[in-house]
């Protein structure tokens, strides 16, 4: 049995051992707070991290936030990682650096023994898969099936360094592009933007690569400043008039009853129908 598919706009990273960024992580407004075992931690803190985490979590999700951990990709430290963060109260393992589907089932093997051992339901822990290297494009639809999956982002620092390219826009859309269409055949969340990644203070050119990447597809994206939470929210969220606009297209839609409708000035068809209840169906799940 797996939990439903979540519907997150913003994913907020939360320095687990750090108590002036934790104490203020379920104020910030993010649908999910990442704890992270990789990259923000040294490895002679590992240990201090994964211990941290049981009184961590219901604190970050105490407003109603989800909770997400980042385990390291070696599996001399997935394999403490995984049994330190399976918990209840942990949504979604973040698996970085994944090569292809049989990397995320030797994943979900260890993941399913820790559920059962306690007492979850097996399916319980998502994952959210992020492809950093070249070697693993072929994969992406495989990867994206995999049943545990709840989102993919393709790009990165690390992609880019592989290719031997400068982080940019520029330089990930053909792959990014290539990772949302995987997404989106399996029904999971396309994580991205199609903004710079430098530089983190410049929010109005973080918020146009939000709204080129919603324009494309995109609906959820991960972030390490707080300041960037609610843009995300804003921009892969909905304005109480596009909700109110959708509602009113679809009772005129089925008011009609035809294959389209004219609808402020504008022919409305099937497609167009598609995406509104789509639209309203995610912002049930969110808080407004």
């Amino acid at each position: 049995m797996t939990r439903p598919q979540p519907n997150w706009r913003s994913l907020l990273f939360v320095p687990v051992t750090s108590e002036r960024f934790l104490s203020k992580a379920h104020e910030r407004g993010a649908d999910a707070i990442i704890f992270d075992l990789e990259d923000s931690i040294l490895p002679a803190h590992k240990d201090e991290a994964r211990a941290a985490l049981p009184a961590a979590v219901p604190r970050a999700a105490q407003r109603g936030a989800d909770v997400v951990v980042r385990i390291n990709r070696p599996l001399e430290l997935a394999v403490p990682d995984i049994a330190a963060s399976v918990m209840p109260g942990v949504a979604a393992l973040m698996l970085p650096k994944v090569m292809g589907p049989e990397h995320v089932r030797l994943l979900a093997e260890l993941v399913t023994v820790r559920e059962e051992a306690l007492g979850l339901a097996v399916g319980h822990t998502r994952f959210l898969a992020l492809i950093e290297s070249p070697a693993a494009l072929p994969h992406l639809f495989a990867i994206a099936a995999e049943p545990r999956m709840a989102g993919m982002s393709v790009g990165g620092e690390d992609m880019a360094t592989e290719l031997g390219a400068i982080p940019s826009a520029d330089s990930m859309y053909v792959f990014a592009m290539q990772g949302l269409a995987a997404a989106r055949a399996a029904g999971i969340l396309p994580m991205g933007s199609m903004g710079q990644l430098a530089n983190i203070d410049d929010l109005e050119s973080y918020r146009a690569g939000l709204r080129r990447g919603k324009a494309l597809g995109f609906t959820t994206a991960a972030c390490i400043h707080p300041a960037h939470v609610p843009i995300i929210n804003e921009e892969y969220g909905a304005s109480a008039a596009e909700l109110d606009r959708a509602r009113r297209l679809l009772e005129a839609f089925d008011a009609a009853g035809a294959g389209a409708v004219a609808f402020e000035g504008s022919m409305v068809d099937l497609p167009v129908v598609i995406r509104a209840r789509r639209l309203l169906e995610r912002a049930a799940s969110w808080s407004q």
